[in-house]
């Protein structure tokens, strides 16, 4: 089973997603993230994610053509994203969450993690809700 998550920039929603799903996924579901213009992952995605424990620091931003094979499910992570790469097809099916990006936050450091921890959180309570009715949940605690 493979999972594809794919927004604009890959900076920090899909790549954040990707770490979440290699977390929470069954040890079976191979998950990988792409944009249609990736800029770079951001630092501030890598900080939220480590308080939770997971490293994506290795990840690296990658454009969707260069992620090879088919992909069971592709999920798109804004609406930019949905609408650029219809030529993504999903063997099982296309979900979209339309997620705002939180690289886009104003304000100071503190103020940007709050919105990516937001973010973050939101991309959590999604994925466990796909991955747990899918049958693809991690039943390890």
């Amino acid at each position: 089973m493979r999972i594809l998550f794919v927004c604009t920039a890959n900076s920090a929603r899909s790549q954040m997603a990707e770490g979440l799903a290699r977390r929470l996924a069954a040890p079976e579901v191979e998950v990988a993230s792409a944009g249609t213009l990736p800029a770079g992952v951001s630092p501030f995605a890598v900080a939220t994610m480590r308080e939770r424990g997971i490293d994506i620091s290795t990840q690296r931003a990658k454009r969707v053509e260069e992620v090879p094979g088919e992909f069971d499910y592709v999920i798109t992570l804004c609406d930019d994203a949905a609408q650029a790469c219809p030529v993504v097809p999903a063997r099982r099916a296309r979900l979209h969450w339309s997620l705002p990006d939180p690289a886009g936050a104003a304000g100071d450091d503190a103020r940007r993690r709050i919105v990516f921890a937001r973010i973050r959180d939101d991309i959590e309570r999604r994925l466990r809700v796909f991955l747990e009715a899918e049958g693809l949940l991690d039943a390890t605690p």
